[in-house]
């Protein structure tokens, strides 16, 4: 595969998640993230990598056609997943690694999810290319590598709120999660299928 298109692939899965278009998709990473800080950086990468293989799969699959589901369903299943992430959060009280244990089942599970939303601008594309694979690597690094950089302006933004500015870990975790929350409840009512 030429150079010029493992790069177009690449941009656009970059552009997928940090783009000001991947609100849901940002919103998702943040909720998994919520709950960690600097210090627990190999699990983030961890579970930012699960999330890329559950994408990374439904993407594969409906890209061969094997699976379609309604674009409507879709969209409104993604706000569901961010908002169930979020609640779990909540609940959270410790932030141990066997404690946020769930957040990996969460990320690889809902991540097949968010990988049928990248599939419905994705599979046109991809389907006509002769190089599907080296399109389908191109798109997800670009995913991962976009992944990546936000969990680490998350990551930063946290380590700013506990050491500087003092706020206690768990209240931390309650705001982002509140607010991740009532923005994908919001998203999901107004994407509710008719």
């Amino acid at each position: 595969m030429p150079l010029a298109d493992f790069l177009f692939y690449f941009k656009l899965g970059w552009s997928h998640i940090v783009s000001l278009d991947a609100l849901d998709h940002q919103l998702f990473i943040l909720a998994l993230v919520a709950v960690y800080t600097a210090r627990n950086l190999k699990q983030v990468l961890i579970l930012v990598t699960a999330f890329t293989i559950g994408h990374s799969l439904t993407l594969l699959l409906s890209v061969l056609d094997v699976v379609r589901f309604s674009s409507k369903w879709v969209e409104f299943l993604i706000p569901c997943t961010i908002f169930v992430t979020a609640l779990s959060n909540l609940f959270k009280k410790d932030f141990s690694a066997k404690a946020v244990h769930t957040n990996y089942y969460l990320a690889l599970f809902f991540g097949l999810i968010h990988g049928m939303g990248f599939a419905n601008s994705v599979r046109m594309m991809l389907a006509k290319d002769q190089n599907m694979g080296w399109g389908l690597f191109g798109f997800n690094l670009g995913l991962e590598v976009g992944q990546v950089f936000f969990v680490v302006i998350i990551l930063a933004l946290t380590w700013f709120a506990l050491s500087f500015l003092k706020i206690k870990r768990r209240e931390w975790v309650i705001f982002l999660s509140a607010a991740v929350f009532s923005l994908a409840l919001q998203m999901a009512l107004e994407r509710i299928p008719n």
